[in-house]
């Protein structure tokens, strides 16, 4: 019989089944085998991990670990949450869109829909929303590239210890010089000032802003905008006063400058508000997030857009990937559950709670050792530059892995430990990671304190 066109024939002898995923110490073996050098949390955390769920991950040999890491901030609400996960299995099985560039689908209008209600009306904002290719590098090379277009001047602020992505325009923004090596030439205009603390400590730098921009012989042109992150994660968990960013608001109204907030990693309720500049009472012209935008850890990132800044072509910035659209479904469903009940809600609550009563357990560990502890809400930093015992964040965050807790470090030598449980984690197992925090950091000082004194 002869197969009509375009028939797909039938293969005689079927396929063979495919080989098995390898686990643990195969996969292991193989990822080293065939990823680039380039991969880093692999290397902190050696283990092959299967499965997680809420705030515990599990590796292919049967442990457990509590994340503290949460994908660096992106599963705030931790992982496969329940009020979730099955919306997402009925969306698949019913055939949803997968992706759809940026047509107008159900999925997306039902997050704009969620977006608008429970998180930028009752804040008393009217930003557009716009979808950017899914990872937060992209959200700040398009803000940086419309306050340029809205402004027609090309320089940057940005500040010291700051962290923004490393593409070529969020990279030029970004501090660390360990991202920019054999690159400097190639970057965009970008001014970089001292953020307001640092390790070297406080510093003005308002009046360090206003000097470069209203001496007309300062010798810098006006910047397009400020890039600012109210708290600094990469940088070592540094925290903006509310007086600096109202400050800050202040002055780009004054001089035309926009304002943008990257919110990246300490938006969607982390620092115990949805925004992280929510206490400052300011509004930013432009607002960057991602990370946990995406609800479930899927890929997400959005730039939010004062009205009258909104003046993009049709495409002028635009990425195949910019419409996620099981994002879409996992994020409309967590700003229903956890967002619904106002900007003081339960969840909020619930978080700041939690923000403090960590604070407060670690607070005697701190003294003891001459620890400073800095951050808010569930976002919080353990800085062991002047630890009395010479005990390092990154030896404690290895000692922490074989104990069962992921937790990263930061800052310019990696000498913060940074605290980033999902903001749903138990208080039970709040405790017990902050309990092996506790016990690491006591069993190195006291072994550094013998080999001292032997």
């Amino acid at each position: 019989m002869t197969a009509s066109p375009g028939a797909l024939e039938v293969p005689a002898t079927p396929p063979a089944a495919p080989a098995p995923v390898p686990a643990g110490a195969a996969a292991a073996a193989t990822v080293e085998r065939h990823e680039s050098r380039v991969r880093s949390y692999a290397r902190s955390f050696p283990d092959v991990f299967t499965s997680a769920k809420n705030e515990v991950l599990r590796s292919a040999d049967g442990t457990e670990y509590l994340d503290f890491l949460a994908g660096a901030g992106t599963l705030n609400y931790g992982h496969n949450p329940e009020p979730v996960k099955q919306l997402l299995i009925d969306y698949l099985q019913n055939d949803g869109l997968t992706h759809g560039l940026d047509l107008v689908t159900a999925a997306k209008a039902d997050f704009l829909d969620a977006f608008s209600r429970y998180v930028l009306a009752p804040r008393g904002l009217d930003h557009r929303v716009q979808f950017a290719s899914p990872s937060g590098t992209n959200a700040v090379e398009a803000a940086l590239k419309l306050a340029r277009l809205t402004t027609g001047r090309a320089p940057v602020v940005a500040f010291g210890g700051g962290f923004h992505g490393v593409s070529t325009g969020a990279l030029a923004a970004t501090g660390s010089a360990h991202y920019k090596q054999g690159l400097y030439g190639t970057l965009p205009t970008t001014v970089h000032l001292p953020y307001p603390d640092s390790p070297l400590g406080a510093f003005d730098s308002l009046d360090l802003l206003r000097r470069l921009v209203e001496d007309p012989s300062a010798g810098i042109e006006k910047p397009a905008a400020v890039l600012v992150e109210t708290v600094q994660g990469e940088g070592g968990v540094y925290v903006a006063s509310d007086a600096f960013l109202r400050g800050l608001r202040e002055f780009c109204d004054r001089h035309g400058i926009l304002l943008i907030v990257d919110d990246i990693q300490a938006g969607c309720g982390r620092t115990g508000a949805f925004f992280s500049f929510e206490r400052a009472g300011i509004v930013p012209d432009l607002v960057t997030l991602s990370k946990a935008i995406g609800g479930y850890g899927l890929p997400m990132a959005v730039v939010l857009i004062k009205p009258e800044h909104d003046i993009w072509l049709p495409g002028q910035h635009n990425g195949t990937f910019r419409g996620n659209q099981l994002a879409f479904v996992a994020a409309a469903a967590v700003l229903r559950h956890y967002w619904a009940d106002g900007t003081e809600g339960a969840f909020v609550r619930d978080v700041r709670a939690k923000g403090a009563a960590a604070r407060e357990h670690l607070a005697p560990l701190a003294a003891r050792h001459g620890i400073a502890v800095r951050g808010l809400g569930l976002m919080l930093g353990l800085d062991f530059t002047r630890a009395a015992a010479g005990v390092t964040a990154a030896e404690v965050s290895r000692a922490c892995f074989e104990e069962g807790l992921i937790v990263e470090t930061c800052g310019r030598a990696d000498e913060v430990l940074k605290l980033l449980p999902p903001l749903t984690v138990t208080d039970e197992n709040l405790r017990r990671g902050l309990d092996t925090v506790v016990r690491v950091v006591d069993r190195l000082a006291a072994r550094d304190a013998e080999a001292v004194t032997a």
